[in-house]
């Protein structure tokens, strides 16, 4: 998509959220602490249909990433082609990740689908960094829940960093870590074994 034609679509876009807009779901939002964008308070279904009208776009993912909106970002997460995120570009996008909700959007709708989602996920549930604990957390559940088997030195590494998590000050950063204990313990009644002893050594 040609440079000038990206931005129209993005104006374009954006009028349609205009039309569209949740009152009460962005101010609740903003309760919350949904807060870092400009938030037309649009629900996931709703930005699905539109992602499903541009299909996979790398240069208008890229545009709508750059924008300071809330759903211009979750559209991007939903519009990249996941095969067009380098190692870089997933640590540039997360870098510039300001909530949860978008760190969230963003594991799920594309980070777990890119080449280095297993690198990154180790690396972030050992970052000081709550959202990318929770990143490398969520995204370890989706690779689990894929039948991702990782290799005894990673398992150890994983079971050592969660177990640590669950200890975390942040309630989110303990929900992802116990969220993906409970996905590698589904993978098999061996693995199911590996998290209950490991729990076991904590208590």
């Amino acid at each position: 998509m040609e440079q000038q034609q990206v931005q129209d679509t993005i104006k374009l876009i954006k009028r349609g959220f205009s039309l569209q807009m949740n009152g009460v779901a962005s101010a609740s939002m903003r309760e919350k602490g949904i807060g870092g964008y400009l938030n037309w308070g649009i629900q996931l279904p709703a930005l699905r249909n539109i992602a499903q009208q541009y299909g996979k776009d790398y240069d208008l993912a890229a545009a709508l990433w750059k924008e300071n909106v809330r759903e211009c970002k979750i559209l991007a997460t939903l519009i990249m082609p996941a095969e067009r995120m380098s190692s870089d570009l997933v640590d540039l996008w997360m870098e510039q990740t300001k909530t949860q909700e978008m760190a969230e959007y963003a594991t799920f709708n594309l980070f777990q689908y890119t080449d280095s989602a297993s690198l990154h996920a180790f690396a972030w549930i050992a970052s000081d960094k709550t959202l990318e604990q929770i990143c490398g957390f969520n995204l370890l559940s989706c690779l689990f829940r894929k039948g991702a088997e990782p290799d005894d030195r990673d398992i150890n590494e994983f079971l050592d960093q969660a177990i640590a998590a669950l200890a975390d000050n942040s309630m989110a950063v303990r929900h992802a870590a116990n969220n993906s204990l409970m996905a590698f313990a589904d993978m098999g009644e061996l693995q199911e074994k590996i998290v209950e002893a490991a729990m076991r050594k904590c208590m």
